[in-house]
């Protein structure tokens, strides 16, 4: 079902880790693997591929990633996701560019990947609803796991301190 998930520093970019080396850890690498095996970028997934990319890069920014960030314009690029939607990601709420089934799984994203910031203004019931509207159960999962292994691969390459050759 998955070709290996999750490439080596997207195209035409090359990555030193200056920090740690992650795969030194069994454990670690199995997690991550785990996870990019089930749901990363190359993984035929029900939800729409368009969306679940669009998802992956916007953890990424929110993590500032830039390992994850080279990999994910790169594989948005592959998929042929407009180029103005890629681009006005970072604030797709103030676009008509993103459907409302593509707001509500980006708001969901967002919530899950900003946990520490909730608030009791919008609770975070309200925002699986407004997912809910668009996705079944088993849709919902998939983008549950799409957005948390790229929690996951964020942290483990911000840990690791992929930082890009110049």
């Amino acid at each position: 079902m998955s070709a290996p998930s999750e490439p080596r520093g997207g195209r035409g970019a090359d990555f030193d880790n200056v920090r740690l080396d992650a795969t030194a850890s069994p454990s670690l690498t199995a997690l991550a693997r785990s996870g990019a095996d089930a749901f990363g970028y190359s993984v035929t997934l029900r939800v729409d591929r368009a969306l679940a990319q669009l998802l992956r890069l916007r953890v990424a920014q929110i993590n500032n990633c830039v390992y994850c960030l080279s990999v994910h314009h790169a594989a948005a690029e592959d998929i042929d996701i407009p180029a103005v939607k890629v681009r006005m990601l970072t604030a797709w709420w103030e676009t008509g560019l993103f459907s409302d089934a593509e707001r509500a799984a980006l708001a969901y994203t967002e919530r899950l990947t900003r946990v520490a910031d909730a608030t009791s203004d919008v609770p975070f019931q309200k925002v699986h609803d407004d997912l809910a509207l668009h996705f079944d159960h088993e849709q919902i999962l998939e983008l549950v796991g799409v957005v948390i292994n790229m929690n996951i691969w964020t942290r483990v390459k911000l840990a690791e301190g992929a930082t890009p050759r110049t």
